[in-house]
């Protein structure tokens, strides 16, 4: 043993000496040290049981929702698919909800047809385009299906651009229907802004850069251009329910305004065709009383996952947490 070792042993023996509690003192020191290194092998357990069973959800309900989706119907019967609040790239987007579940439905060789049901005020006219164009051409692959709307609440602005599409519209007397028409709508702020006495500093790169901003005056120019962007989408609309309705739309100078009427009047106007709830429709009209539902939804296994991830990913860094705690002390 060296001489530096000897010292230190020396004056180890000679401190715990001096201290007539030293074996108590240690045996708490190794008493608490026992119980952190238990709680955290405790919790680090807890945390792989958590991710084990994690898994275990994960296979079984990939395996649940393979089993759901992939193959085809046997049964004959009809394909319902919702179109529920606004049309948006959220909800009802038209590449990651709708046109897959029209895909899958028309593509089933158990389904004897289409109906969608809408209730919506509208939204995006891409996104509604988007549907409608996909419905158009999934009735000239599948001839022998037909696609049929049925209005539940309201089926306005993009929501009728898409209804637009189907084979017939069929509707409630007190339904909402129509509102064929485009908008942007805004605030100005610039009166406001005067009697605060802000001033408004805007720098753009491009003459037109500030096209719309709220809090600058709007020229003639922009205005004379909006409106022409307006009227050029509005004559898309129109052109889609002139075709898709054809000869069963009996045109007024008020049809095409952006005004909207209660289903009776909708049925008198030739922008619907009949009455009809979805049961009626799929077991008088399509002769196939069971609905099967494609609507694109959340799964159950979606749903178990995003709540135990949560709670899996907290239970993970509070693990790390203490663990690192423990050691550092």
């Amino acid at each position: 043993m060296s001489e530096q070792d000897k010292d230190k042993t020396s004056e180890t023996v000679k401190n715990l000496s001096n201290n007539p509690n030293w074996e108590r003192e240690t045996l708490e020191k190794l008493a608490f040290s026992a119980l952190k290194e238990q709680r955290a092998k405790r919790r680090w357990g807890i945390f792989f049981k958590s991710l084990y069973l994690a898994m275990f959800v994960f296979i079984f309900w990939q395996a649940f929702d393979m089993g759901e989706k992939d193959g085809d119907s046997v049964s004959k019967h009809t394909a319902v698919i919702e179109i529920d609040g606004v049309i948006d790239s959220s909800k009802n987007s038209a590449e990651k909800s709708v046109i897959p579940a029209l895909n899958r439905a028309f593509s089933d060789k158990g389904s004897v047809g289409v109906i969608l049901r809408i209730n919506s005020p509208g939204g995006s006219p891409v996104q509604a385009g988007m549907i409608n164009d996909e419905i158009v051409r999934l009735r000239q692959q599948y001839p022998e299906k037909p696609v049929y709307v049925v209005v539940h609440e309201i089926c306005a602005s993009g929501a009728y651009y898409v209804a637009a599409a189907a084979d017939k519209i069929y509707v409630n007397k007190a339904s909402i229907v129509g509102s064929i028409g485009v908008l942007i709508n805004g605030f100005g702020f610039t009166g406001a802004m005067e009697k605060l006495g802000i001033e408004r500093r805007l720098m753009v790169a491009g003459s037109n850069k500030g096209f719309m901003d709220p809090f600058s005056p709007q020229s003639e120019k922009h205005k004379a251009y909006a409106q022409k962007m307006l009227n050029e989408v509005h004559d898309q609309f129109i052109q889609v329910v002139r075709k898709g309705r054809g000869n069963r739309l009996k045109e007024t100078p008020e049809t095409f305004s952006g005004l909207f009427w209660s289903g009776a009047k909708a049925v008198e106007m030739g922008l619907a065709d009949d009455y009809g709830t979805v049961d009626s429709v799929a077991r008088d009209v399509l002769k196939a009383e069971d609905t099967v539902d494609y609507t694109e939804r959340d799964s159950l296994r979606d749903k178990v996952l995003k709540n135990f991830g949560a709670s899996v990913g907290e239970g993970a860094v509070k693990s790390a947490t203490d663990w690192s705690s423990a050691v550092l002390k």
